[in-house]
Formats: C-alpha cells, sequence, structure tokens
C-alpha cells in the first residue's frame, strides 16, 4: 500500500490511512520477485474493437497463476494493445500452443461468451503420440473426467459421461501419428487425458499418464498439442469467422522440434 500498489475500484491508491468501506472493492497486482523469463513470443493474428485471437506458445501461460504474473500472454497482450480491457473467452494449458481468442471490451463481451458456453464454436486440435494401429478412426471417446490426484491432474472415473472428443488419425509407418482432435465438451486437460485413455499419450505430455518433474527454464520438449483452428458465426455481424494457427508441431520423430516462435 505505501508503494501505491493497492488500488480501488476507481484505480486510486489506498494508502494505509485509508478509512475502510464495508463493501468496497480493493485491487492488488500480485508480484513475483524471481519470475522465469519465457522466451517465446506470441502473435496477434486479429484484432478489432471487439475481438483479438492470439497465436500463443508453448510454454506461456494464458492467464496469470502460481509462478507467472507479468510472464502470461494476456499481460503481455494487454500491454502490447494497451488495452487493459482485454478478457480471455476461453483458455488452453500452458504446455499448449496455438489459438486464445479475447474480448476486447465489456459491451460484447457476454454476446462472444454465449459462444463457448452454448458449444456454437468448433475448435479443432492437432496431436503427435504413438500409433495405434488396432483402433479404427474416426473414434469418439465419451467419458467421466473428474479430478485427480494431486489435484493439477484429471482423471477418467465411472459415471456418466461428461466430456467428448471426435479423433481422426493420420496413420503413416512410424511410430508416431498426427492426430487431429475436436474437443466437443471442454473439460479440463480433456484432450491428454483422453489420448492417454487410449494408449497414445500426447508426446512431451509431462502430466499423463504420469508426471514428470521439469525445472521451470527447461523449454527442451514441447507439448506435441497445437490449437489449430477455430471457427464460428459472429454474434455481431452474422457472419461466418474462421481462424487458423501459423505454428507447426514436430512431425514423424521423437526428437525435441524447434521451439514455435
Amino acid at each position: 500500500m505505501a508503494r501505491g500498489l493497492v488500488l480501488d475500484e476507481h484505480g486510486r491508491p489506498l494508502l494505509p490511512a485509508a478509512a475502510y468501506k464495508a463493501g468496497m472493492r480493493v485491487h492488488y497486482y500480485r508480484e513475483v520477485v524471481a519470475e522465469t523469463p519465457i522466451p517465446f513470443a506470441e502473435s496477434v493474428l486479429h484484432a478489432d474493437e471487439h475481438l483479438v485471437v492470439a497465436d500463443k506458445p508453448h510454454f506461456l501461460p494464458v492467464i496469470p497463476a502460481g509462478e507467472y504474473v507479468r510472464e502470461t500472454l494476456l499481460t503481455r497482450l494487454r500491454q502490447r494493445l494497451c488495452n487493459p480491457d482485454l478478457v480471455p473467452l476461453h483458455r488452453i494449458d500452458r504446455g499448449t500452443a496455438g489459438l486464445v481468442l479475447f474480448s476486447a471490451q465489456a459491451g460484447s463481451r457476454a454476446r462472444y461468451q454465449a459462444l463457448f458456453r452454448e458449444r456454437q464454436i468448433a475448435k479443432r486440435y492437432e496431436a503427435i503420440a504413438p500409433a495405434l494401429p488396432a483402433l479404427r478412426f474416426p473414434l469418439t471417446r465419451s467419458t467421466r473426467i473428474v479430478r485427480g490426484e494431486p489435484f493439477v491432474r484429471s482423471r477418467e472415473a465411472a459415471g456418466p459421461a461428461n466430456s467428448e472428443t471426435r479423433i481422426e488419425a493420420e496413420r503413416s509407418d512410424g511410430e508416431l501419428w498426427r492426430y487431429t482432435l475436436h474437443p466437443i465438451t471442454g473439460k479440463k486437460h480433456q484432450l491428454r487425458v483422453h489420448m492417454a485413455a487410449l494408449g497414445a499419450p500426447i508426446l512431451n505430455d509431462d502430466f499423463y499418464p504420469a508426471m514428470i518433474a521439469r525445472a521451470s527454464d527447461d523449454f527442451s520438449q514441447p507439448l506435441q498439442l497445437l490449437a489449430r483452428s477455430v471457427s464460428f458465426r459472429d454474434p455481431l455481424t452474422g457472419g461466418v469467422r474462421e481462424f487458423h494457427s501459423r505454428l507447426e508441431l514436430l512431425h514423424g520423430s521423437a526428437q525435441p522440434a524447434e521451439l514455435p516462435i
């Protein structure tokens, strides 16, 4: 508070001697003393007064969490576009690369948020994972996903399905195949859990089927999962909009890929 980092609802600093008021809203932006720099840059594929579409690199979180505050897609874009009103309309994992959509203003935000809530957005992912020659594709994986152990993981459990993914495979003669994943629902780690349950965990997955500890500055093995494209009917104009990531995944080799910049 003495440094002016605690603000009231109007963005004015609250000093230590400020009087308490019932129901007041207080803003504090958490600091991280030694935040690990993430040496990969996002790109902005589209920006207008209502919508921003970004291409996120591997390893960059979408929003502040844990040890990351400044090194997040949201913080970077707010500074880059000089727009403190940016809010992500959805999220992808820190390890996943690809498309993330942001609302650029409060006035139209609810209409774009409704697209995700009502499943009016078609999302397509790509993944590199072990071959599954015994299975017939395309296939649909519908299971119940619940919180796992530890809490940062998810797992499949008995009971009514609450998750669904349509999976297509690009077969090859190698040990790794390229898969196209269409999530119908959006449970935490859904694509990673479903692929691991089929016996083909996504290449370089640190969580599934088992957790692997890595240093925070180890960027040598990016998760081979990419949010490739999204399409939807714009709630403001009625026109169909489609966006595609410009990033690429490793293909056909288990060696670490060159990280997308």
